[in-house]
């Protein structure tokens, strides 16, 4: 059996003030890699996936999948082969499952090969109450029975077709639903479910390994179950949420930085909003240009009122951006409302931010507002989570001397070899450790 991935505490050394420039291509979107390699156990033929983040949680889900019976084999530094022949219910290992939430990603897929599964809780990030109560509503529409004590344990003597409402547009539960319902005999009607850039690639992947889905990028899917499904070779698209925050870069560090193969199709509400934030980009192609030196003035709503950005369910604007737009408004000038409506705990990582020295007025565990642009100064602060740590990252590249960022393998959860990438252009980012290789 392979050995768990070691847990490593990674400290980043930013020296800030460094402008930044030429072009950097985002990784592949990692919410959407944990579910198709999840989705992978759905056959038992091969599957090669190409640009796929090697970053920690897809490290850690594919070191789960092998503890099930696949085989799972790096092919390159991007490219991944699974071929899951012979699968078995074994119980996973609660250290890897405690350290990423996209373990319950398996629950579908292995309920539809092998009718049961047992799982311990999800890990993730710490940005208060995730709960896992859709998943369990709707596999159980599906035919699944669930008990749920100090683990989930998930049986089926066949998954059924349903038609199913969401109580919330859950994205990981829509994944789930997704990976049942194309197995499940008979039609599956999923309602209220999430449309993200990342669940639409999921579809498409279990379009090439033969299901038949129709609505993907609405909140109305319906999938025609029961198909044999075969092996595929898949892309794994651009991930907007780290364009987002190359986006953020580039204006707090007055940087001109061409994004490639940006995933333009996806950007509107991003854009849009980093508007209101007086950044603006232009597109060329598949490419996005970030011009240097932006105007970076809050625009008020007509009649001078205080503009507001909110995250909402696609196609909003995504609430793992927000970290990205607080950093990037405190560098503003004017006032902004930001709005968290997700995660009552997200927002609480500002305090770090104030320490730097940003105008920020936490109101509650959902909102802030941003009063700058605010003189940043260097701090040795600590990652909580993987969009505040890349936030915390932006912030001390644009503060004036050395800040030192603890806890940073949080960041490297999300974001592949980010201080290499960045280095490139400019930036001057120590790891410590060094990387091996």
């Amino acid at each position: 059996m392979a050995q768990p991935l070691q847990r490593e505490r990674i400290q980043y050394v930013v020296e800030g003030g460094a402008r930044l420039s030429g072009e950097i291509e985002p990784s592949g979107n990692k919410n959407a890699a944990l579910p198709i390699v999840a989705a992978a156990l759905l056959t038992s033929d091969r599957v090669e996936l190409s640009n796929v983040p090697r970053i920690r949680d897809v490290e850690a889900l594919v070191e789960l999948i092998r503890t099930v019976g696949a085989e799972a084999i790096w092919t390159g530094r991007n490219s991944l082969t699974i071929e899951a022949r012979d699968l078995r219910p074994a119980d996973l290992n609660p250290a890897l499952c405690a350290r990423i939430r996209a373990s319950i990603l398996l629950a579908g897929p292995m309920l539809a090969r092998c009718g049961e599964l047992t799982l311990p809780p999800p890990g993730g990030d710490v940005i208060g109450r995730r709960r896992v109560d859709t998943h369990f509503l709707v596999l159980q529409q599906l035919g699944a029975e669930i008990e749920a004590d100090e683990v989930y344990r998930f049986r089926t003597d066949g998954l059924k077709g349903a038609d199913v409402f969401f109580d919330e547009p859950s994205v990981t539960a829509t994944e789930n639903a997704l990976c049942a319902a194309v197995a499940a005999e008979g039609r599956t009607v999923l309602r209220n479910c999430a449309s993200e850039p990342h669940v639409q690639d999921l579809a498409r992947f279990l379009i090439a390994m033969g299901a038949e889905i129709e609505g993907i990028g609405t909140n109305t899917m319906t999938i025609e179950g029961g198909r044999p499904l075969s092996g595929a070779s898949h892309r794994i698209g651009a991930d907007h949420i780290e364009v987002a925050s190359l986006i953020g870069l580039a204006a707090v560090t007055r940087s001109a930085i061409t994004i490639r193969n940006a995933g333009v199709a996806h950007l509107r509400s991003t854009l849009m909003n980093f508007e209101r934030l007086g950044i603006r980009c232009r597109i060329e192609g598949d490419d996005l240009v970030v011009p240097g030196e932006q105007e970076m003035r809050v625009q008020s709503d007509f009649g001078g009122h205080v503009p507001k950005i909110e995250d909402q369910p696609w196609p909003a604007f995504p609430a793992d951006a927000m970290s990205i737009a607080v950093v990037t408004a405190t560098q503003c000038e004017g006032m902004v409302l930001l709005f968290e409506k997700m995660f009552e705990s997200r927002m609480f990582f500002v305090d770090k931010l104030i320490a730097m020295g940003a105008r920020i007025v936490l109101c509650d565990p959902h909102r802030v507002v941003v009063s700058g642009p605010a003189r940043l100064r260097a701090a040795r602060v600590e990652s909580p989570d993987i969009r505040a740590g890349m936030a915390m990252l932006i912030a001390a590249l644009c503060a004036e001397g050395t800040s030192i960022i603890e806890n940073a393998q949080q960041i490297e959860r999300g974001y592949e070899r980010i201080e290499e990438r960045l280095n490139a252009l400019g930036a001057r980012i120590v790891r410590n450790p060094p990387r091996e290789g």
